[in-house]
């Protein structure tokens, strides 16, 4: 992989991708394949670290198949495992036409360096280190480029500028979205936001399933046990190490009053007996980060600029997953940008551009809909305690509510369970 230097000033290309996570890569990857010359631009350099809990549904796997990634040694999950109400409930991931029967759990800081390592392979060009700061726009307020400061191994400028210049410019630049905002497109208050925390620890424990908690208990100083606000998460990863995190949604009443890291430490101090889990100084420190949900930025497309990942706010609000909803995203959004390109005017590589929006709002409006409905309700302390006392005993119910929440349902035909989640999504207003 190669990276950015100042005597790149004035460089252009067919279509300039900003950030290298999966969905950019992946854009970028796609539209490599395709022959367009594509500029990938990334602030850091690789192998780096991204917060996230490195968990892949079988939704992510399809995505990656159709990538062509090399999955060898990737830790394989069977399934989902949940604990709440003093109940312990597993779930296998359904197989079907549409997904495969098994995830995984992959670190972002591999994860990410195989998918940039894919799109150079395909014929990218990838430059890292490559901060991106502001859009460029032409005299009717079009974005045709970029401009940029070129960063040393530490991630300090240079004092060195670049400008990058092309037909469209893809903003897969995270849940901040300098680029975004610069054209002012800012995160929508109406949509649901949440924060997660994560950090590495090491276990004797083996497991191929994900373990999701949905109540956090704890002790307090005095030993009295203490329920937390949030929902955990366990992904185990084939090193010996489990990925630890926990997650809050803005609709609870403790959103931006609770230190998430304290919490973190001691719900995974409670774990001791069931993982003997050991913190990991070598995975980082504890982390957080935001959670974009539900499309919390449009227009997806307008005047040169199209969002990808979490840019346009495309995590699940079921689950809070987001990778598989940006490596969809990239696959829209490259076929849609390689038949722009193929137009003969300005005003028809326009027309097929607004495509991207219509298409990815018909596949996913309705379902984030229904997500952010579930997020809101669950946001209630009492809503949570009843599903978790009434649901969990149900193994029909449950296995309908994972193919829900992880958006599993065969994609033509399928069960009556494959059909209701698909008639759920299309009755309700598009996100």
């Amino acid at each position: 992989m190669t990276t950015g230097s100042a005597d790149q000033a004035g460089e252009t290309a067919d279509v300039i991708v900003v950030g290298a996570g999966p969905g950019g890569s992946a854009t970028a990857a796609y539209l490599a394949t395709q022959g367009v010359d594509v500029l990938l631009l990334e602030k850091a350099s690789f192998p780096r670290d991204k917060i996230c809990g490195d968990g892949l549904t079988p939704r992510a796997v399809r995505e990656l198949v159709h990538l062509g990634i090399d999955t060898a040694g990737w830790q394989r999950t069977r399934g989902l495992r949940i604990l709440g109400g003093g109940r312990n409930f597993t779930l296998d991931w359904p197989e079907s036409a549409t997904f495969p029967a098994y995830g995984m759990v992959r670190t972002r800081r591999q994860l990410d360096h195989a998918l940039a390592a894919h799109a150079v392979a395909r014929g990218a060009r990838l430059h890292e280190a490559t901060s991106v700061t502001a859009p460029l726009f032409d005299g009717r307020g079009r974005v045709v480029g970029v401009s940029a400061k070129v960063l040393d191994e530490a991630g300090r400028a240079t004092g060195q500028t670049a400008n990058y210049r092309a037909k469209v410019v893809v903003a897969a630049d995270g849940v901040s979205s300098r680029l975004a905002t610069a054209v002012g497109r800012p995160k929508r208050e109406d949509r649901v936001m949440g924060v997660a925390v994560r950090a590495y620890y090491t276990t004797p424990r083996r497991d191929d399933y994900l373990e999701s908690h949905l109540e956090l208990w704890t002790t307090d100083d005095s030993g009295a046990r203490i329920l937390m606000p949030g929902y955990g998460w366990l992904f185990p990863l084939e090193d010996g190490r489990t990925n630890v995190g926990l997650g809050i949604l803005d609709t609870s009443s403790a959103f931006g009053k609770t230190d998430y890291k304290d919490v973190l430490r001691r719900w995974a101090q409670s774990l001791g007996d069931r993982w003997e889990l050991a913190f990991d100084p070598a995975g980082g420190p504890i982390r957080g980060a935001a959670l974009p949900m539900g499309f919390n930025r449009t227009p997806l497309y307008a005047d040169g600029l199209l969002l990808v990942g979490d840019a346009a706010g495309m995590v699940n609000p079921f689950n809070g997953e987001g990778i598989d909803y940006a490596l969809e995203a990239a696959r829209v959004g490259a076929d849609v940008i390689g038949q722009a390109l193929a137009r003969q005017s300005d005003a028809g590589r326009e027309r097929a551009l607004a495509a991207y929006p219509r298409i990815m709002k018909h596949e996913l409006g309705g379902y984030f809909t229904l997500g952010r409905w579930f997020a809101r309700a669950i946001g209630n302390p009492e809503v949570m305690r009843l599903a978790t006392t009434y649901g969990l005993p149900r193994t029909a119910l449950m296995r309908f509510l994972l193919k829900v929440m992880a958006n599993l349902p065969e994609e033509h035909g399928g069960r009556l369970d494959d059909r209701l989640v698909h008639l759920m999504s299309k009755v309700v207003p598009d996100a």
